[in-house]
């Protein structure tokens, strides 16, 4: 139980060490309101592996950290599009 336990802990850290952050531009086009930032904000980071949101309502933009392993640009899409805010990549980079 104990090598288990051991070679549990190994994989988690492991596969942890391998993810790399990624930075995602979104277009939000159809953000009209002081409000729709927040909206979009609260949206993508609800989703796991997201590390940091940045939203700007005057640029129709987001500017999305998150760890390539856990999320990906497709779910960050899904995400803000499920929230009435439909979005397009504009940019990906890596840190």
């Amino acid at each position: 139980m104990h090598k288990i336990t051991i070679a549990l802990v190994f994989t988690i850290t492991s596969l942890s060490a391998w993810a790399k952050p990624q930075i995602v531009t979104l277009n939000l086009p159809t953000m009209n309101c002081a409000m729709c930032p927040i909206t979009v904000k609260k949206a993508l980071s609800k989703v796991k592996g997201v590390t940091k949101a940045e939203v700007s309502f005057e640029h129709k933009q987001a500017v999305v950290t998150f760890e390539d392993t856990q999320t990906s640009a497709e779910k960050l899409i899904e995400a803000t599009t499920n929230a009435g805010y439909p979005s397009t990549l504009v940019k990906t980079e890596t840190p």
